[in-house]
C-alpha cells in the first residue's frame, strides 16, 4: 500500500493466456485504484483473450511509460508467464498470488498459497486498507467475484474455504449482473460443445484412474477450435466416477500444451518436470514431441498408483 501510494503511475500485469481469475485479480485491482486515486494513472496490460473481453479489454501503452513506473503481477506463479515482458522496464515491482513461490521474483512478493485465487487476495487487501482511502466501487466487485467464481469452479474447489464464501457474499451487495457474468464464463461456442461431446466420446480411463486426451491439429482443425479455445474442455472430465486425475494434451505450432488436472494425486511437481507448474490439483507444462506426452503419461499413472483415494 505504501508503494502504491508513492507511485503517479501503476501498471498492472498478469499471466499468459489469461483465466477470468487472472483477468479479475488485474483489473479488479485496476479498477480499485482508479476509483481510489483519480490522479494516479493506471493501465492493465497484457494480450487480449476474445473469449474473455466481456470481463475487460486491455491497455495498449508505449515502453515509455514504464519509466518511474510501479509494475504489479497478479497471479503469475513465473516470470517466464508474465505476459508483456516489458515488465522489466518499471521502477518496482510487486508480485501478487496464489500459487506455490517456486519463482520468488519481485521486489516485493505477497504470496498466500491458501487463498482460492488472487481475486480473493485483492478483496482481502481491499478489506485492510480501506480505511486509507481504498475504496471499492461495483466494476471492482464485478471482476473480483468473476475471478473467484473461475478460479473455485462456481465454489466447488477444495481451495473453496468460509472466508471465500464471505467474501462472495460481500461481492454480490455490489451491482453487477450475476446471470450475465456466468454466462460469459461459462457459455460455449457450438464449435466447442462438438469438440465436447468428441472428447467426451473418445477420453481413455486406465485401471489406475487417469484419463488421457489428445488433441491434434488435425483435431482442433476438424472441429474449428484454436488451442487457446480449448482450454474451455478442460474440466469436463471432473464430475466422472473413476477419474483421479486427467490430461489434455494439445498440438501447438511448436508444443503441446499439458494441462493437468487432478481429484487427488499431486501433479504440480510433475509439472515441474515439464517446464511447468500450478497448484497441487490443477497444473500446467509444455512437451515438444509425442514421445514425451508418453513419459508425461508415465508419471501421472504413478502418481494415481501411489494414490489411496
Amino acid at each position: 500500500m505504501e508503494l502504491i501510494k508513492q507511485y503517479d503511475t501503476i501498471i498492472i500485469h498478469r499471466h499468459v493466456r489469461p483465466d477470468p481469475d487472472a483477468l479479475g485479480s488485474q483489473a479488479g485491482l485496476g479498477e480499485m485504484l482508479k476509483h481510489s486515486f483519480p490522479s494516479k494513472k493506471v493501465y492493465v496490460v497484457g494480450e487480449d483473450d476474445p473469449s474473455l473481453t466481456f470481463l475487460v479489454k486491455m491497455d495498449h501503452i508505449d515502453d515509455e511509460v514504464f519509466n518511474q513506473a510501479l509494475v504489479i503481477i497478479c497471479d503469475t506463479a513465473n516470470t517466464e508467464r508474465i505476459d508483456d515482458q516489458r515488465y522489466l522496464l518499471g521502477d518496482h515491482i510487486i508480485k501478487i498470488d496464489h500459487h506455490p513461490n517456486v519463482d520468488a521474483y519481485g521486489d516485493v512478493a505477497w504470496v498466500e498459497t491458501t487463498s482460492s485465487s488472487t481475486s480473493e487476495m485483492i478483496y482481502e487487501f481491499y478489506l485492510k486498507h480501506k480505511n486509507e482511502g481504498l475504496k471499492m466501487n461495483d466494476e471492482a466487485a464485478r471482476l473480483l467475484y468473476g475471478g473467484i467464481v473461475g478460479d473455485t469452479g462456481r465454489f466447488l474447489f477444495p481451495s473453496t474455504t468460509k472466508k471465500t464464501l464471505q467474501y462472495a457474499a460481500d461481492l454480490v451487495a455490489y451491482d453487477f449482473d450475476r446471470p450475465k457474468l456466468y454466462d460469459g464464463i461459462y457459455s460455449v461456442k457450438d464449435h466447442i460443445a462438438r469438440l465436447r461431446g468428441y472428447i467426451l466420446q473418445n477420453f481413455t480411463l486406465s485401471p489406475s484412474g487417469l484419463s488421457i486426451v489428445k488433441l491434434t491439429k488435425d483435431i482442433l482443425h476438424e472441429f474449428h477450435v484454436s488451442p487457446t479455445e480449448s482450454g474451455q474442455l478442460v474440466g469436463i472430465l471432473g464430475d466422472i466416477d473413476g477419474i483421479k486425475a486427467w490430461v489434455f494434451f494439445i498440438e501447438e505450432d511448436e508444443q503441446i500444451r499439458v494441462r493437468l488436472r487432478s481429484k487427488g494425486p499431486v501433479i504440480n511437481e510433475i509439472a515441474a518436470k515439464y517446464h511447468g507448474g500450478g497448484h497441487p490439483l490443477a497444473a500446467g507444462a509444455s512437451v515438444y514431441s509425442w514421445e514425451e506426452t508418453e513419459q508425461v503419461i508415465e508419471d501421472l499413472e504413478m502418481a494415481c498408483q501411489s494414490n489411496s483415494k
